[in-house]
């Protein structure tokens, strides 16, 4: 099997960890499978680079001494907000020869500029995808997920999702046991779908400026099987349901039928990583009541039934 080779673009102010992130991976990737990948960095002029946090990066070589990769790469960092000119150019020429286009965080801001997420569905940093959407109307932006692949283009929200979409790549390269193997080495506790969204339910709603709503949030999360109609929430914040809905949302920005919905998923997938339960034991615990309903809920938010995800992002024992 000749190698992939997988190039990693370098600037000044780069983001560290949306490199080292996916190379970690590939090069995990050549150690399991030897022979398939080979990892390169370049710049502009072949210069050192020093990334956003004070580190300094040695590229292999320059852009224009490389050869069309298998698998480009374009990271994210500062730098990518106001880029130097040449780089968007070189992306402009270059980025359509790879196999796959691949960038992490605000790296599909770099993509963007040159042209190639035009007419595309892509995503980025939760932070930057108003911005990304606004200034690039020809991008169809999502700033749900953790990576999207579009055809030959994948890109992915903020900075450790690289290691994600890396990792969904080395299995789409190899196979799952390899790709687990490699996330149970970098102690990634789960490999997460490309369609789970970016943040947690505590993440995605704004916590509660009353205290009576922040406790209730960390209550609904800890007591996912309990009775979370809004009803029973409206009585334990001593709020009438009407009351307590239109509170709820003011203050956290969804409603509560969201919040419980994506705590409830939340909390069957870590039962379903974690464990070995049974899918009716699980739906009962998470509140569900019957398999088939939390089935339809994993369809609704993760497009995957349960006994799929699990299959899929279970890491397999380890002997």
């Amino acid at each position: 099997m000749a190698h992939r080779t997988v190039l990693v673009v370098l600037f000044d102010d780069v983001q560290s960890l949306d490199v080292t992130g996916p190379v970690e991976v590939f090069a995990g990737a050549e150690q399991h499978t030897p022979g398939t990948y080979r990892v390169r960095t370049a710049s502009l002029d072949g210069a050192p680079v020093r990334t956003s946090s004070g580190l300094t990066v040695v590229p292999d070589l320059a852009l224009a001494e490389a050869s069309v990769p298998d698998t480009l790469i374009v990271p994210g960092g500062r730098g990518s907000r106001n880029p130097d000119p040449r780089l968007v150019e070189w992306l402009r020429g270059h980025g359509t020869r790879a196999r796959r286009l691949v960038s992490v965080c605000t790296g599909a801001i770099l993509l963007a500029r040159a042209g190639l997420l035009d007419g595309r569905r892509a995503t980025t940093h939760w932070a930057y995808s108003d911005r990304l959407a606004r200034d690039h109307p020809a991008v169809d932006v999502d700033p749900d997920p953790i990576f999207i692949r579009d055809g030959q283009v994948a890109t992915s929200a903020g900075v450790t999702s690289g290691i994600d979409l890396a990792l969904a790549l080395v299995e789409e390269d190899l196979d799952r046991d390899a790709a687990l193997t490699i996330a149970r080495h970098l102690v990634v506790f789960l490999r997460r779908p490309g369609n789970q969204a970016q943040f947690s339910a505590q993440l995605a709603a704004q916590t509660a400026r009353r205290e009576p709503l922040r406790e209730l949030q960390r209550w609904v999360a800890e007591h996912p099987g309990a009775d979370l109609s809004v009803e029973a929430l409206a009585d334990r914040a001593g709020l009438s349901p009407r009351h307590f809905a239109r509170a709820f949302r003011a203050e956290t920005g969804t409603t509560p039928g969201r919040y419980v919905d994506r705590v409830r998923v939340e909390h069957a997938r870590r039962l379903l990583e974690d464990t070995g339960d049974g899918v009716e034991e699980i739906s009962r615990s998470s509140g569900y009541g019957t398999p088939e309903a939390m089935r339809r809920a994993f369809v609704r938010a993760l497009g995957t039934s349960p006994a799929e995800y699990r299959r899929r992002f279970r890491p397999a024992p380890v002997h």
